[in-house]
């Protein structure tokens, strides 16, 4: 396929109250901020311009998440971001001598003879910020989780008090909610937001998902899926694949059927199992490295 049929379908909006009341929490708190690190899964599609419009402009240091599941032959960072961010595809390690190399080259908003650094970690929902917070403290303080963290959208409510992650220099980040924009007006955008987890799968709906993936890595040439579920050959196919899915994954259902002499249950194949265990497998990196965009 060259191009991929939406069928007039429309990504639901997803603009819960935690998500206002977090961004006006966010406009407060960024006056006590030096440097914003913006956590991302996806290159550009990840980013929430509603976040670059009301969180001005400071220091930004934009991290992609994930990054031994991305593809070493898209990397579009360094290329296509706005120049005053620093894109940093890294580990850990790096990010706290950034943001002190970068808050001590630039005016400091507040507080000119602090010498703690205060960072806000901003980024679309489930994109992993709570992680790298209790990341950077296990790293540099040898200490535990200090913020809940979770698998879906939505984990993290408001903006939390500060959080040390660092003792020389001494360091703070504030976590804050995922904000997704109030309308995603590109379907595609919403698509890629939507396999990374940053929607919940059933605003969208499973089968159009694993519709849209197969037609990405196809498009890109991703064709370890076809091994992994025990096709002959790559295949566009949606239905074709999930089968595939199902009797490789095992993913069964058993359903009643009315007969002339009574009810009888018949075991078949679970497709919208199978549409879920394809997603899963994309997620953990079993189809291979993909970037999105």
């Amino acid at each position: 396929r060259e191009r991929f049929d939406f069928g007039g379908r429309d990504v639901a909006s997803w603009f819960p109250g935690h998500m206002a009341k977090g961004l006006r929490q966010m406009r407060a708190a960024l006056r006590r901020a030096d440097c914003l690190i913006e956590h991302i899964h996806i290159p550009l599609s990840g980013r929430n311009p509603l976040l670059q419009q009301v969180l001005g402009i400071r220091p930004h240091i934009l991290v992609l998440n994930k990054m031994d599941l991305a593809d070493p032959r898209r990397q579009l960072v360094s290329t296509q971001v706005h120049s005053l961010v620093t894109a940093l595809l890294c580990a850990s390690l790096q990010i706290i001598p950034l943001v002190t190399k970068l808050v001590d080259n630039s005016p400091r908003y507040h507080r000119a003879e602090s010498t703690e650094y205060s960072i806000l970690v901003i980024g679309v929902p489930n994109v992993g910020k709570s992680s790298l917070i209790n990341s950077l403290r296990r790293l540099h303080l040898k200490k535990g989780k200090a913020t809940a963290v979770g698998g879906e959208p939505g984990i993290t409510k408001a903006v939390l008090t500060r959080i040390q992650v660092s003792e020389k220099p001494l360091v703070y980040l504030v976590d804050t909610p995922g904000v997704l924009p109030p309308k995603l007006g590109d379907m595609e955008m919403g698509m890629k937001l939507a396999l990374c987890g940053t929607i919940r799968d059933h605003l969208v709906g499973e089968d159009i998902m694993a519709d849209y993936l197969l037609y990405t890595l196809n498009k890109q040439q991703h064709f370890r899926y076809v091994h992994r579920y025990g096709l002959a050959e790559a295949c566009d196919d949606i239905q074709t694949v999930l089968r595939h899915v199902a009797l490789a994954q095992g993913k069964t259902q058993k359903v009643k059927v009315l007969t002339g002499t009574g009810n009888v249950n018949v075991t078949v194949l679970n497709y919208t199992a199978a549409a879920y265990e394809f997603l899963r497998d994309f997620r953990a990196g079993n189809l291979g490295k993909v970037t999105l965009d």
